[in-house]
């Protein structure tokens, strides 16, 4: 059983690369270097010729005084005053981006349930930080150096390039605080891009093989020059919660995005198109007669919305967004859920066989957090649909109220407060106030009560 877990050796690329330079001799390696420096061309083969080793140190040595440790701090239950005081919770990894500022980034799962926060530099100076916003549905954080007069205590930054340019086979770096180590760098590859399927939530991972474990959670994903593409968020484990040689990161292009906005507002608010998405999968790609089993499923269509007015309909299957190819509606959440309001968004889609063109315009959302069409709904972060058994819940976005309430894909729901519900109107209109409201669901035969905030 493949078990998603919040967060070896040499490349054989780099021993490819390697074995026939060390064949040939230093001079004539240091003489392949010098050639490209006096020509303006740097070699592709990173050289110390002082020391006859190749390495990436030169450019990967600026960004790691950069990479900080995050220690998470609770409340203690204990009946002494002693236990009062807030102790170690959770650790994690953490990157400077902004130096001049002391901007820290690093996943919401390190910071979560905490009270305070430190982050330890890789000089031995350490540092209090308070928590400047968090994007469950990405799984990213923001934390700030509380020193007074940070910008003047010699802080390190990462430089953070666009991720739209890395490629399958691009060389990556993890660097991070591992099961109780001191900072550790591994080297890997890019083994996938635009990974999708770890749920229905805001996801568009890079994936590599890179050495992740517990501890490099918020530790950046550097390229073979330094460069921040991205934060390590999580494992793919056989079982043991070891690296198995998959990890996924939250790329830079959504990542700046997200840091921008809980830097100026302290929370993320996305933008809607009024399509109401569910996963494409075999069994319903046998149902659509398709050959093609990775899309968005167009569920309904809030009327009056941009989707509607694209001259999308319910059933047709999105397979791109952007020119990206969409593996499941984590795709194309991935991609609107980035965009600035009025931004528009090309998709290619299938209908009854056919590809078509449509172009959305990203809206703001409403304030109630309701999104109807005939058929299905979205509200307070939970999708639903009729089904032969009722209100069935299909998909529930990641870092939403429904989530944090622990609804999940396949409960129907039969009550809100008490009252029960039995349509589609009934359940937004029930669900469209403020508030928290009790939520009966039939899950695996038995009744359970889940309370969704507002």
């Amino acid at each position: 059983m493949l078990t998603t877990i919040r967060v070896h050796g040499l490349s054989l690329l780099a021993l490819a690369v390697a074995v026939p330079l060390f064949n040939a001799s230093p001079a004539l390696a240091q003489s392949g270097a010098n050639s490209g420096a006096q020509s303006g061309v740097q070699s592709p083969i990173p050289y110390d010729a002082e020391r006859g080793v190749f390495t990436f140190a030169r450019g990967l040595e600026q960004a790691l005084p950069a990479v900080v440790q995050v220690t998470t701090l609770g409340q203690s239950e204990g009946p002494a005053s002693a236990d009062s005081e807030p102790r170690p919770v959770a650790s994690g990894s953490g990157a400077i981006i902004d130096a001049d500022e002391g901007i820290v980034v690093t996943n919401n799962h390190v910071v979560e349930g905490g009270r305070k926060f430190t982050v330890d530099l890789t000089d031995g100076r350490i540092f209090d930080a308070v928590l400047i916003g968090t994007d469950m549905a990405t799984d990213l954080a923001v934390l700030k150096i509380s020193a007074p007069g940070s910008g003047t205590l010699g802080l390190s930054e990462i430089e953070v390039v666009s991720s739209d340019q890395l490629r399958t086979g691009d060389l990556a770096f993890a660097v991070g605080y591992p099961l109780g180590l001191d900072q550790t760098l591994t080297m890997g590859v890019i083994s996938g891009l635009g990974r999708s399927g770890r749920g229905d939530r805001i996801e568009d991972y890079i994936q590599t093989d890179a050495a992740v474990n517990s501890g490099n959670s918020g530790g950046p994903l550097l390229d073979s020059r330094g460069r921040l593409i991205g934060i390590n968020t999580s494992i793919l484990s056989g079982g043991g919660g070891g690296n198995d040689g998959i990890a996924f990161a939250v790329p830079s292009r959504i990542l700046m995005y997200v840091v921008a906005q809980l830097r100026e507002t302290g929370e993320v608010k996305r933008g809607v198109t009024g399509a109401i998405l569910g996963s494409l999968n075999p069994d319903r790609a046998r149902d659509f007669g398709l050959g093609i089993v990775r899309g968005a499923v167009i569920e309904d269509v809030a009327p009056g919305s941009s989707a509607e007015r694209a001259g999308l309909m319910r059933g047709d299957v999105i397979t791109r967004i952007q020119n990206r190819p969409v593996s499941n509606a984590g795709t194309v959440a991935a991609t609107i859920g980035i965009a600035e309001t009025g931004t528009r968004i090309a998709v290619v889609y299938l209908r009854d066989g056919r590809e078509g063109r449509a172009t959305l315009t990203v809206e703001a959302p409403g304030m109630a957090g309701v999104v109807a069409g005939a058929e299905a709904v979205i509200a307070r972060g939970a999708s639903v649909r009729i089904h032969v058994d009722g209100l069935q819940v299909f998909a529930v976005e990641g870092g939403s109220a429904a989530a944090a309430a622990d609804l999940r894909a396949g409960d129907v729901i039969r009550a809100v407060d008490g009252a029960a519900v039995a349509d589609l109107t009934g359940l937004a209109a029930a669900l469209q106030a403020g508030g928290p409201r009790t939520v009966a669901v039939d899950r695996a035969g038995e009744t359970v009560e889940v309370t969704v905030g507002g």
